[in-house]
Formats: C-alpha cells, sequence, structure tokens
C-alpha cells in the first residue's frame, strides 16, 4: 500500500509541472475518534481534483471546497470537524472526535 509520500507529493509534482496551481490539507490535530491520524494529507489541484484523506471521506469536500479557495486568496486556513460524543451515538457509532486541518497553498 502507498504511502501519503509516495502517492501525493509525485502527483502534486506532476500538477505543478502541468502549471496547476495545487494546495495541501494536512490533519494536524485529532481529539477522540479519527479515521485518519496526524501527519495525514489531501492535495487539491485548481480543478477541485485531489489526491489522498483527511478523514477517510466524511470531510473530504469541504476541504476541498476551502483548498480550492486558498489557492485563490492565497492564504492559509485551519479547519476544524468534530462530532460530540451524544451525536455519534445518535448515528451508531462508538464515540465522537474532531480533527484539526490545515490547509495551504503551495508556492
Amino acid at each position: 500500500m502507498a504511502t501519503d509520500a509516495e502517492e501525493i507529493f509525485p502527483q502534486i509534482e506532476r500538477w505543478r509541472a502541468q502549471g496547476q496551481r495545487v494546495a495541501l490539507a494536512t490533519v494536524v490535530q485529532t481529539w477522540g475518534s479519527s479515521p485518519r491520524a496526524e501527519g495525514s494529507h489531501l492535495a487539491v489541484n485548481e480543478r477541485g481534483e485531489f489526491v489522498g484523506s483527511v478523514s477517510g471521506g466524511c470531510i473530504e469536500g469541504a476541504v476541498v471546497t476551502e483548498a480550492v479557495a486558498a489557492m485563490e486568496d492565497g492564504k492559509t486556513r485551519t479547519l476544524e470537524f468534530g462530532i460530540s460524543d451524544e451525536q455519534a451515538w445518535e448515528v451508531g457509532l462508538a464515540c465522537g472526535g474532531q480533527v484539526r486541518v490545515f490547509v495551504e497553498p503551495l508556492q
């Protein structure tokens, strides 16, 4: 199985070689249950295509949207997503969790 570095960073270089803008999202902190560990990455190009994962699918759409916005305005962002223990039980999950994701446009 490919690691983030083996899959994501070569794709970033291909997109940049094609002249596309790219942003990188990184999980910087988690609390409770989180599908991806700190240090997990998701790279996004200016067309909204992405590679990698910061959540196993549940927040990728929001992160991609913010990554595209970061490329447009050149500003970094820190995003926080979470679900309380009570909300988690209501949907059949064992526990809640939170994740903080740093999004940066690459120069």
